[in-house]
């Protein structure tokens, strides 16, 4: 499958007809149409559904778009570093966590900055499992990730902070009046709880061993919109410390009780083979 051809492919998913598309493309609709006929062909599985007015996509379709954006951003990003070899500029590709740890990258990132002004930074937001998988297929660079999370088969920093865990909760609960929350406290609210893998044995040994004693209501993956359900007041959110800004909300953040702190570690792909501009970040950290 020619880059060329997937790049065809993937505007016409965009602008929904073969005229469009063409028009974009500056090709004619025949040649558009025998090129997709050709990769559905190479590939032996139909990608579109050819309506009257517009095309629609299939389950295959779908996947090979979702697959061709990464695919087409991957070498755009590799060629934008091998283009500055000379020079220590290109991008570089951080995926990161809901955490305070964050601030931490934030610093080394600046001076990086200062001194390497045509570095370009990408960020994306997932919790861990995003972020691995993302690692493994080689779409992100470092990622920023609490604890529990296998490491074994990364490099890792372990950065110089710890999160803590809590509840976040709407103001008009009676326990909004406590500074600290406790197992107990929480045996008949309704929770909300990050979906991250080992999360629920962590959680689960904090509270006592069994989540099945607790009403559970669901799970999130990032916080921001679990805290509109606890604004509404539906649940209380299980989630780390300084990640929803409360001040000037209905909102307050409880520290468990006993104290319950993961640690933040920046990793990366082993035996991975860095751009210009990902090595100077590390080595920024590493010195740092």
């Amino acid at each position: 499958m020619e880059l060329r051809v997937l790049n065809y492919f993937l505007t016409v998913a965009q602008e929904k007809t073969i005229s469009k598309a063409a028009e974009v493309l500056h090709l004619s609709q025949p040649t558009l149409s025998k090129q997709l006929k050709e990769l559905e062909n190479e590939l032996g599985v139909q990608l579109f559904i050819r309506g009257n007015r517009e095309i629609s996509l299939t389950e295959d379709g779908y996947y090979l778009v979702n697959r061709g954006r990464e695919i087409l951003s991957l070498v755009a990003t590799t060629t934008e570093n091998l283009e500055r070899k000379q020079a220590v500029g290109g991008e570089i590709t951080i995926g990161a966590g809901e955490t305070e740890g964050m601030k931490i990258i934030g610093n080394y990132l600046q001076v990086l900055l200062a001194e390497n002004p045509a570095i370009k930074i990408n960020l994306f937001s997932g919790n861990a499992d995003d972020l691995l998988e993302k690692i493994d297929r080689g779409l992100l660079d470092f990622g920023i990730v609490v604890d529990p999370v296998e490491k074994q088969k990364y490099e890792y920093l372990s950065l110089p902070h710890q999160d803590q865990w809590g509840v976040l909760i709407n103001n008009n609960h009676p326990l909004a009046k406590q500074s600290r929350i406790s197992p107990a406290d929480l045996q008949a609210v309704p929770l909300l709880i990050s979906n991250q893998s080992f999360v629920d044995n962590q959680l689960a040994s904090w509270l006592g061993g069994n989540l099945a004693n607790y009403q559970i209501l669901g799970t999130y993956n990032l916080l921001y919109n679990a805290s509109l359900l606890v604004k509404d007041g539906l649940a209380a959110a299980l989630c780390l410390d300084g990640i929803i800004n409360t001040i000037g909300t209905n909102l307050s953040f409880l520290p468990c009780e006993p104290p319950l702190t993961v640690s933040v570690s920046l990793i990366w792909k082993k035996n991975q083979v860095f751009s210009n501009a990902a090595k100077a970040f590390l080595t920024i950290l590493k010195e740092g």
